[in-house]
């Protein structure tokens, strides 16, 4: 089995470019109103809410491998290598990038609320109420957090190597309930990506080496037909 060939491991890089889109989102959020009277305590109490909350609950059960937040893969109709790629889910290394981001979100959530005011122009929440901007904020602040756990855990299955994975025995249905954050409508099924194996990759170059010989022996033999005919 073949980490590289799940393709919702691939998917789930597209991470990389969303997560500066979502923060710039969360900019113009912010920017569509003035601070209020404590704006420290603001910025901590939605901290609290969109970020140390969904923390605790990722901690306790890392984001499902096989789970985009708003699709998944059914549960009931995974298949074995999936199941085997969930068992694979290191949760330690899931659980610290976890707490490194969500540490990391508390000051860079209050650096964009302080310089929020210079986007005022564009955000779409133009005179609206302080309360609003930071309760939009808050899953907003949760998405990039479970899609940082997500990028880490999909970095780490498509670095291993293909040979150690197939021994490995694959997470029950019942364990993948009990273990993993498994959210979104049951309606992805996608099939396998053909990803080519060392081994196949070096018979077809061995292949294409072993061929020249014929095609050289083939234009020599024509050669001499041609001399003879002459």
């Amino acid at each position: 089995m073949n980490a590289r060939s799940e393709p919702l491991l691939w998917l789930q890089l597209v991470a990389l470019g969303a997560i500066p889109l979502e923060l710039l989102g969360l900019l113009l959020l912010l920017a569509g109103a003035d601070p209020g009277p404590l704006p420290g305590l603001e910025r901590l109490l939605a901290w609290a809410i969109g970020v140390l909350g969904p923390a605790i609950l990722l901690w306790q059960r890392p984001a499902d491998v096989c789970s985009l937040l708003l699709v998944q893969v059914p549960v009931r109709g995974r298949s074995e290598a999936q199941l085997q790629l969930a068992a694979l889910q290191s949760p330690l290394p899931a659980r610290l990038a976890m707490l490194l981001g969500a540490a990391a979100l508390l000051p860079l959530f209050w650096w964009l609320d302080q310089h929020a005011a210079l986007a005022a122009p564009l955000s779409p929440l133009t005179a609206s109420p302080r309360f609003v901007a930071l309760l939009l904020a808050c899953p907003l602040l949760a998405l990039v957090l479970w899609q940082l756990q997500e990028l880490v855990q999909a970095i780490a299955l498509l670095g291993r190597k293909p040979d150690p994975l197939a021994s490995y025995p694959p997470m029950t249905r019942a364990e993948l309930d009990s273990q993993r954050l498994c959210l979104g409508l049951p309606l992805l099924l996608l099939e396998p990506l053909q990803v080519a194996s060392g081994a196949s990759a070096g018979a077809s170059a061995a292949g294409s080496v072993a061929i020249q010989p014929e095609e050289a022996a083939e234009q020599a033999e024509g050669t001499d037909l041609d001399q003879e005919i002459g």
